[in-house]
């Protein structure tokens, strides 16, 4: 006869080896990104990841590992893998991550906006992770989709139904000193409208490229959860006969 203490070592010995999330963060360099923004961008995610309160979540003891990875993307054609899938076991892992988006040069980028084809590319990188708890896409944009299939028109296939489609959305003034409001209120109800997916989905907003590092912390904090103990239900033990 098992034991509950053996269901449940074997249990935790699975959470242990498990992936507890798998992230593919996604950010937008089309041409409507300068130089500048590019590096607030890649920067800002980078201190996001750095952060006491996202390290405290990533490697709380006792916790399954997440994954990431971290592509860029503007036009149809144009998704550069920045990051291939890393399981953050501990900081060393992190800061491999780190290292990797302070040092990579900025791929050759087209000047429009391909919100749908990016969307695609997080799916496929997503379908290699079946065997995490949960999987999110996270796509940071400052503009509509001009070019390829609408996001609108991308549907979630039946082995990425689980996926949660978030996104982080950057406003860009008119003018220095301009009303932020009107222009991040259109753009952020396009995102929800048609980028979005998944319970629970949501679209964080930054304040301009400067306001990044500061939304990426915050949307970090929001998606990573930790799952460990809503995968085990009490009705999901049953004790049997050897």
């Amino acid at each position: 006869m098992k034991t509950l203490a053996a269901i449940l070592a074997l249990w935790a010995g699975g959470a242990q080896a498990a992936c507890r999330q798998a992230l593919a963060l996604a950010l937008d360099i089309s041409g409507s990104v300068d130089a500048q923004e590019y590096l607030l961008q890649r920067n800002g995610l980078a201190a996001a990841l750095s952060s006491e309160a996202v390290q405290e979540v990533l490697f709380a003891p006792g916790g399954a590992p997440t994954r990431i990875t971290v592509f860029e993307w503007s036009g149809p054609s144009e998704q550069a893998l920045i990051v291939p899938w890393i399981t953050l076991t501990d900081p060393a892992a992190l800061a491999r991550v780190i290292g990797i988006l302070q040092s990579t040069p900025r791929p050759v980028q087209s000047p429009t906006t391909a919100i749908g084809p990016a969307l695609l590319t997080g799916l496929d990188l997503l379908a290699t992770q079946s065997d995490c708890w949960k999987r999110t896409l996270d796509i940071s944009g400052d503009g509509k989709a001009n070019t390829g299939p609408l996001p609108q028109t991308i549907t979630l296939p039946q082995n990425l139904s689980d996926v949660v489609i978030n996104a982080l959305v950057i406003g860009v003034a008119e003018r220095p000193g301009g009303n932020w409001g009107a222009g991040i209120q259109e753009l952020s109800s396009y995102f929800e409208a048609y980028v979005i997916r998944g319970p629970d989905a949501f679209v964080e907003v930054a304040l301009g490229y400067d306001d990044y590092a500061d939304a990426m912390e915050r949307k970090l904090l929001r998606e990573l959860e930790t799952l460990a103990t809503s995968r085990m239900q009490p009705n999901a033990l049953h004790l049997s006969s050897e």
